[in-house]
């Protein structure tokens, strides 16, 4: 049976994740899953104190995500989402306190069970100076008060993630991209070699709808 092409890009914050979803859901006409970032309404307290807000920021982004992958499974369209549900882990990790991080992952693991899997992964990764330019030029007012060690903190996370996921689950492709020597939202070469890489990756062993 062919698989349905989901593909779902992963990288620390202000790698380009939604610009790139944005281009490949125009590219191969797949359905967008975005996720809702500044809808969340603890996330500039979460920047400001993390010990306090952390683990109401992320259980809202985590119910909000089993959502969207809760309606995917449903109509099973091809897409891309700019998020990987297992950020969750990623992040809680980081942020939460012992007892609550048990509490978050018994949630994960009831809610995930049954989740769709992408069967395509999208690792975009960059230098702390490579992001911190994104994060300026985006302009979100709550990331102003991202403190640097907790980016740099965060994207050495990722990348051990991303090592251990690549041998768990040998079966699914990931392709890495370095965004500090491809700038696909400046450069149209660069993203077009991009989405090129990933129409190859599909046509191996997913089917797709065609390009536009």
């Amino acid at each position: 049976m062919e698989r349905v092409p989901f593909i779902a890009i992963e990288g620390p914050i202000g790698v380009g994740k939604t610009s790139l979803a944005k281009a490949i859901s125009a590219y191969f006409s797949f359905e967008l899953l975005k996720e809702i970032v500044d809808e969340n309404p603890f996330l500039g307290k979460f920047y400001t104190n993390k010990e306090e807000w952390s683990f109401q920021t992320e259980m809202f982004f985590l119910c909000n995500r089993y959502k969207q992958l809760e309606d995917l499974k449903q109509h099973r369209q091809p897409a891309v989402a700019d998020y990987h549900i297992f950020k969750s882990l990623i992040f809680a990790r980081r942020t939460l306190k012992t007892d609550e991080f048990e509490k978050f992952s018994k949630i994960y693991d009831i809610l995930t069970a049954d989740m769709p899997q992408p069967n395509v992964i999208i690792y975009l990764h960059a230098s702390l100076e490579t992001l911190l330019k994104r994060i300026e030029i985006r302009g979100r007012a709550f990331e102003k008060n991202m403190q640097e060690t907790y980016l740099q903190k965060l994207s050495a996370d990722y990348g051990r993630f991303m090592s251990r996921f690549e041998a768990e689950h040998p079966n699914i492709p990931v392709l890495k991209f370095d965004c500090d020597t491809l700038d696909f939202i400046r450069h149209e070469h660069d993203l077009k070699s991009m989405l090129q890489e990933i129409a190859l990756t599909l046509q191996k062993g997913v089917h797709t709808h065609g390009t536009s």
